[in-house]
Parts: structure tokens; C-alpha cells; sequence
């Protein structure tokens, strides 16, 4: 079985076609997914779809590159995520690429983020892209691993895959690890403990290969799990079975069921 770590199911893209979304996960064997906030406006629907589906579950944050937006507290983040069904803060971080000028906002909302994720117990799902050094270094300021986490989407650095999951963190691949060019990413992906990685969509975006360039959807996380084993070497099975037991170690809030809901 494999789980989708981090999706967008209340983007129209899917969400609008949510029961032949669930039928081809049900049909791949994609057992969980985890449905990612990134505004506080629009919570209410990924948390809709976690109450809606007993496997399915929510997360609350705001994404770093919304400015101008909704400011989330840290007693805000803290009552939200007092649900059984949200088991995760964020998605936040840093995005040095889209943005530019002066983002002390972003490191702000990111520090409050981590804080609410102390407070809850609940780890951090973080968003980090071109801002290697101050994403490790708020990590370490904020004390991240009395929550724990996960990079997701990962596109950095072995180096700072290392770093993070010094700190007790996960690596989460996207179908970005399936595409040619991703060398570096693909060494990263080959050279990190295995017990210290999950697996995501990102759905509706980074479609794997062989359907780069189209909608994405949590069924087609098992190719980024093929692409995981063709590099290490090892079965699809392995990378599924130990990437599901990741998942659950991590969201601890979650519970495994016994069969893949459809």
C-alpha cells in the first residue's frame, strides 16, 4: 500500500472530481493522502474532505508565498489543529524563488508555524525553496525538533537533506524525482536513509513521468515510489512498505486502516 503524503484535494482540479479521484487511488493502491492547507480561508474545505473520508486527513497553515493575506497566530494554528482529523501544521517555510525584496513576513509566519507545532505536538510540514540557509537556521532557532517534520517536495541539497534529518526530519519526493533532468535530486533520493523518507504528489501539480505536464492525482504516487526503487535499486514493495510506516510513524495522530478505502 502506498500513502500520499502531501496533496491538494479541495483544488477544483480534483475536488471536483473527488470519487473517481478516490476509485483510481483505490484502484493503485494508494490507501491515505493527506490534504495540505495553505490558506487560512480555505481550510474549512481541506478539513471537510478529512472528516468527509475516513482516510483522508487535514493540516493547517499558510503557504509561504501568499502575501498580503489572512496573518496566522500561533493561538489560531493552535485551536485549528485541536481536531483529530488534522494531524500536521503548514504547509510553510521560505520561497526565496517567487518572491523577492524584503520577506521578514515569511520568516515570521514561518517561526509561528513551528511554534504551533511545539505547542500541538503535531509535526511541521515545511516548504523550502532557493532559502537553504535560513530555513535551517529558523529550524534550529525555533527548536523544530521538539515537533519533528518533513521537507516536502524536496529539490535541495544532499547536504541539506542531511541537515534536516539530523534534526529528526523526513525527505518527501515528489514526481520531480522522475524527471530526467533531476539529477542532483535523483543522488539525493539514492543516498538518504530510507527510513527517513515519504512520498507525495503535490497533487494537482508535478505529475510523474509518464503523465508530466498533466493534472496530478494521489493514485500516481506509486511512480514516484517506482522511481525511488529503480534507483536504489530495491522493489516497489520495499518502497512502499517502508514509506507507509514512515508516514503513520510520523503523523502519529493517524491511524492505519485495515484495507484501502474506496
Amino acid at each position: 500500500m502506498f500513502v500520499d503524503s502531501h496533496c491538494h484535494l479541495n483544488f477544483p482540479e480534483l475536488s471536483e472530481n473527488i470519487q473517481s479521484v478516490r476509485q483510481l487511488m483505490h484502484d493503485e493502491k494508494v490507501g491515505h493522502a493527506l490534504c495540505i492547507s495553505v490558506t487560512l480561508d480555505k481550510f474549512p474545505e481541506v478539513l471537510g474532505l478529512a472528516e468527509q473520508y475516513e482516510n483522508f486527513y487535514a493540516s493547517v497553515g499558510v503557504h509561504p508565498d501568499y502575501e498580503n493575506i489572512q496573518e496566522p497566530t500561533v493561538e489560531e494554528l493552535v485551536k485549528l489543529a485541536n481536531h483529530p482529523k488534522v494531524v500536521a501544521i503548514g504547509e510553510t517555510g521560505l520561497d526565496y524563488f517567487r518572491l523577492t525584496g524584503d520577506l521578514e513576513w515569511q520568516r515570521e509566519r514561518f517561526r509561528t508555524h513551528i511554534r504551533a507545532a511545539i505547542i500541538t505536538q503535531k509535526p511541521v510540514v515545511i516548504h523550502t525553496r532557493k532559502a537553504v540557509g535560513d530555513t535551517l537556521s529558523i529550524m534550529r532557532e525555533e527548536g523544530v525538533e521538539r515537533a519533528g517534520g518533513v521537507l516536502h517536495c524536496f529539490t535541495e541539497s544532499l547536504e541539506m537533506a542531511l541537515a534536516a534529518i539530523e534534526m529528526g526530519f523526513y525527505i518527501s519526493f515528489s514526481g520531480i524525482v522522475t524527471f530526467k533532468n533531476a539529477l542532483e535530486l535523483k543522488e539525493v533520493a539514492k543516498q538518504i536513509p530510507l527510513e527517513r523518507m515519504l512520498i507525495e504528489t503535490d497533487s494537482p501539480y508535478l505529475a510523474p513521468m509518464p503523465f508530466r505536464g498533466k493534472t496530478n492525482q494521489p493514485a500516481y504516487v506509486k511512480y514516484v515510489a517506482q522511481e525511488i526503487a529503480n534507483l536504489r535499486g530495491i522493489s516497489v514493495e520495499e518502497v512502499a512498505k517502508v514509506t507507509t510506516a514512515n508516514f503513520f510513524k510520523l503523523f502519529k495522530h493517524t491511524k492505519q486502516l485495515g484495507a484501502v478505502c474506496s
